[in-house]
């Protein structure tokens, strides 16, 4: 997948850095209806787990974000698309959803 817009390709950006940084299995980042980006990595704690996407999600929401207009989410397991559901939930049906492997390659572009 080539065809990503700037702001697109900075998510994916932003996600590989996060994921990199954190030395996590998951990264990602989304953009809101404001143009603001949020970045994270999946959270494995005894009492806390979130997945990458689910966390940028609470952070877009606890900023006080009305919605996304994009999110990108980096995983090394490309199948499991975790969090999905959080960006369906808060910003409703037809947000692009890009996903790839750790190295940003993308693979596919998802809609909730």
């Amino acid at each position: 997948m080539t065809d990503l817009s700037p702001e697109d390709a900075k998510l994916v950006t932003l996600a590989r850095a996060t994921r990199a940084r954190a030395r996590s299995v998951e990264g990602a980042a989304v953009r809101d209806r404001d143009g603001r980006t949020y970045a994270a990595a999946s959270v494995a704690l005894p009492s806390l787990r979130l997945a990458a996407l689910e966390a940028c999600v609470a952070m877009a929401v606890s900023s006080g974000a009305t919605g996304l207009e994009a999110a990108v989410l980096l995983s090394d397991d490309v199948q499991d698309a975790a969090g999905i559901d959080s960006v369906r939930d808060f910003a409703g049906h037809g947000v692009p959803v890009h996903v790839g492997d750790a190295r940003g390659a993308l693979s596919t572009s998802l809609f909730t």
